[in-house]
């Protein structure tokens, strides 16, 4: 049997799972009744919307199973969402990963598994939806066509938990899912033994951009400062527009020189972008990091605190 790897994004994919609010909750229709049409479509006995966790996938939905969750180590599901397409098992005991695996040789006996990852609004990968038999089969691409607009349809369902958190004109997480993913980020790292570091970033003269050019162009601006914080850390990293030109990273295993040599990085992708853009300003911010001292930060806010601080000290010295 082969156990499923680690995603490269585990920190973030976990924070992002656990942000949703959605894990152990009651059995709710909209989802159960998108099982279903996947159950009865594929004629299948097992349909589920099942949620990879740390340490075990807990179905959300489970139409055809008697238990609502199992551990993770053992999970097919762990092994769908290291990709972005369908994964397919035609037949368990043809495949040396699975012939082995306790859910393959005990009940529910599965000999054919199909899932589809199921994505939250940044992107990260939470779940499938997935179909199981007793049976070997086939699955052809109309059956994963299928399979994918269900899925797809189960992602906005989990969306919907997200949007709360989520800034609107930036598309990162505002001040609110920060502060959720970020403790649940912390919490991995400490007990992984990771370091942990915040980038307070605040941009330079932006009140200028909009007294001189409009809030309009200001707005435009602040979606592509976010932007270029995409394209510059890491997918694991977590990025947030606390408010106005305020933003921030959390930056899991990485230390203070790690995380001043990302948040260079960036510098550079930004000067690149202003000498591209050809806009009548040059995007520039202040920064102030941090690295996480457990003694001395008990909470998020007191690591932004000290964050906040160092980038104004920074900032007021350019004055």
């Amino acid at each position: 049997m082969k156990t499923p790897e680690t995603p490269a994004d585990e920190a973030k994919r976990l924070a992002t799972l656990r942000a949703l609010g959605v894990l152990d909750t009651a059995a709710e229709e909209r989802f159960d009744r998108l099982t279903r049409m996947a159950k009865r479509l594929f004629r299948v006995p097992i349909a589920l919307v099942s949620l990879v966790d740390e340490n075990r996938q807990w179905f959300k939905s489970c139409m055809g199973l008697a238990t609502n969750e199992t551990s993770r180590d053992i999970s097919f599901c762990g092994h769908a969402i290291l990709g972005d397409e369908i994964f397919i098992i035609p037949d368990t005991l043809a495949d040396a990963r699975f012939a082995d695996n306790p859910l393959v040789v005990g009940e529910p006996y599965i000999r054919f598994y199909a899932g589809c990852p199921l994505h939250a609004a940044n992107g990260a990968k939470v779940g499938t939806l997935c179909v199981v038999d007793g049976l070997p089969r086939d699955f052809d691409q109309d059956d994963a066509q299928a399979l994918h607009d269900l899925a797809l349809m189960v992602e906005a369902e989990l969306i919907a938990f997200q949007a709360a958190t989520t800034d609107e004109l930036t598309g990162i997480s505002n001040r609110r899912g920060f502060r959720l993913l970020a403790q649940y980020s912390l919490n991995f790292c400490a007990r992984q033994a990771l370091p942990v570091s915040l980038a307070f970033l605040d941009l330079d003269k932006f009140k200028a951009i909009n007294d001189c050019h409009g809030h309009a162009v200001g707005d435009q601006a602040l979606a592509a400062f976010a932007e270029q914080m995409r394209a510059s850390f890491r997918s694991a990293d977590l990025l947030a527009r606390l408010g106005g030109d305020e933003f921030v990273v959390l930056l899991s295993d990485a230390g203070r020189e790690r995380a001043q040599a990302a948040v260079d990085k960036f510098t550079r992708n930004l000067d690149a972008y202003n000498d591209a853009a050809g806009q009548p300003y040059r995007l520039a911010f202040s920064d102030g990091i941090v690295e996480l001292d457990p003694e001395r930060h008990f909470s998020i806010e007191a690591l932004l605190a000290e964050g906040d601080t160092l980038m104004y000290a920074i900032k007021g010295a350019k004055k």
